[in-house]
């Protein structure tokens, strides 16, 4: 691979092509960037060809290598289109937690919008403005509590691999239910039921049989489980943070 072939996208200047009599239309990394999301949406990330792309804006696949070179290139256009959905506040309000679980709601939010969001930004490491926004909100929200920048990314790493499973979970889930055309409760009810009953009978498993009959948080709604998850996360982030343990 060359070095020009592996310079990040982000440092690669935006060509832009006139348009005009006898001219072939211009396009730009936007445009390219959100047909390729709308069939990322639609059929999944792998049907987001240039080939389908161009077909989609009208023109030959070709002409658009000028913009996005490599397929890696449009998927870091695609992540970082998709993080700037993200509305947060100009910066951090002070209150650390409530800032944490609003960054959380929304992106959890981009990844239902987006399935292929999440795997696409945990497969490969990217910086794109916006990821790079809301990664800088993400660290802000410490700020004042006299944590090292160490500990600080390493929170903010351990809300990630919380906030990332989730979705990956919940998007399996419903995955799951489109293709077996049974929705996620009847799923669990029809088709993993009478297995789990059948194991349940067998006592072999006490543990599980207590998970399975004994828990609250197996039957919330997928948004309150997600909540109650993210609420331990920061519970155990709060209980490391030094000034607010009890003197």
């Amino acid at each position: 691979m060359t070095d020009e072939a592996a310079t990040s996208i982000w440092m690669q200047p935006e060509e832009r092509e006139r348009s005009g009599p006898g001219r072939r239309p211009g396009y730009s990394r936007e445009q390219i960037t959100r047909a390729a999301v709308r069939i990322a949406d639609a059929e999944g990330v792998e049907a987001a060809t240039m080939r389908r792309i161009a077909g989609e804006l009208g023109t030959g696949a070709m002409s658009l290598y000028r913009y996005v070179p490599r397929r890696d290139d449009l998927f870091d256009l695609m992540i970082d289109l998709a993080m700037g959905e993200i509305e947060l506040p100009d910066g951090p309000s002070g209150d650390w937690r409530g800032d944490l679980t609003l960054l959380a709601r929304q992106v959890r939010a981009a990844g239902l919008r987006h399935p292929w969001l999440i795997a696409l930004l945990t497969g490969r490491p990217t910086l794109g403005p916006h990821l790079l926004r809301v990664h800088e909100f993400a660290l802000g929200a410490f700020d004042g509590t006299g944590l090292d920048i160490d500990d600080v990314t390493g929170f903010v790493g351990m809300l990630n691999d919380y906030v990332h499973s989730a979705i990956r979970r919940e998007i399996g889930w419903l995955e799951e239910a489109r293709r077996t055309g049974l929705d996620p409760e009847r799923w669990k009810r029809d088709y993993m039921g009478p297995y789990v009953r059948q194991v349940v009978e067998s006592g072999a498993f006490p543990l599980f049989n207590r998970s399975v009959l004994d828990s609250r948080t197996a039957h919330l709604a997928p948004e309150e489980r997600f909540r109650h998850g993210l609420d331990r996360v920061l519970d155990a982030i709060a209980a490391l943070i030094p000034s607010l343990r009890p003197r």
